[in-house]
């Protein structure tokens, strides 16, 4: 505020859902940034603004952005080569579901590449506060790379015991990228079973499964190997 000499409102994701002709009141009056993360229209609810200016004869510009899905390049995998983007979510005692798994191997058996969008638990109720009605929120959570590969490696073990060979196993290749874009970034490759102890640090986190690499794909991730014997040992040796 003090740089930009202007009043800054953070809008959180309940505001821009809920009260999206808020942000719009005065726009047909005098200009309105609405600055996001990442590129902006990366969420369904900032194409909904667009659609509501529209409407209000309201002008928009956009300016782009880099996000996830396009920084996650610089760990040497080329982005032509990913196939659908899934999201993993945070397990509970009641709920596990699988189905971004049946999603990563899908494009595995095309060959494509996986990125993995980790869940983001923020401003989040539990389930008795939002029954009640209470604004009360549990602290912010963030998946972590380890996280992530704890539950596929629990999905594959999960497969086998119903008699199936999954098309993703422990010594899938598979590359973990933390807080890409700052000046910590960091990028681990390795098995998946690598995956589930390498430690990246603090959030965010991204975690990409393997399809098919091209030699010079593979020199790249030899650069963010967790374990050099690894290419002697393992997968490494294979582009598939």
């Amino acid at each position: 505020e003090e740089f930009y000499g202007k009043e800054l409102i953070l809008a959180d994701r309940e505001m821009v859902e809920q009260e999206a002709d808020s942000i719009l009141k005065e726009a047909d009056v005098c200009d309105v940034a609405f600055l996001v993360v990442g590129d902006p229209f990366g969420a369904t609810t900032h194409s909904d603004l667009v659609l509501r200016a529209v409407k209000l004869g309201i002008p928009y510009k956009v300016i782009h952005n880099a996000s996830i899905m396009n920084a996650v390049g610089c760990c040497g995998l080329q982005l032509y080569n990913f196939g659908e983007t899934v999201s993993i979510v945070f397990w509970t005692d009641t709920w596990k579901p699988e189905s971004f798994f049946d999603k990563i191997e899908k494009n595995r058996q095309n060959g494509m590449h996986t990125l993995c969008l980790l869940d983001i638990k923020v401003k989040e109720q539990s389930l008795e506060n939002l029954m009640k009605g209470r604004k009360i929120y549990e602290p912010p959570r963030y998946m972590s790379v380890n996280q992530a590969a704890e539950q596929l490696l629990a999905i594959i073990q999960n497969r086998r015991l119903q008699g199936a060979e999954p098309e993703i196993t422990e010594n899938t290749i598979c590359v973990g990228l933390a807080r890409v874009g700052a000046a910590d970034q960091k990028i681990a490759s390795g098995p998946l079973s690598q995956m589930s102890t390498v430690e990246l640090g603090g959030p965010l986190h991204s975690l990409i499964v393997t399809g098919t690499m091209h030699p010079l794909e593979l020199e790249m991730l030899k650069l963010f190997s967790v374990d050099s014997s690894s290419f002697e040992n393992s997968a490494f040796q294979r582009t598939t």
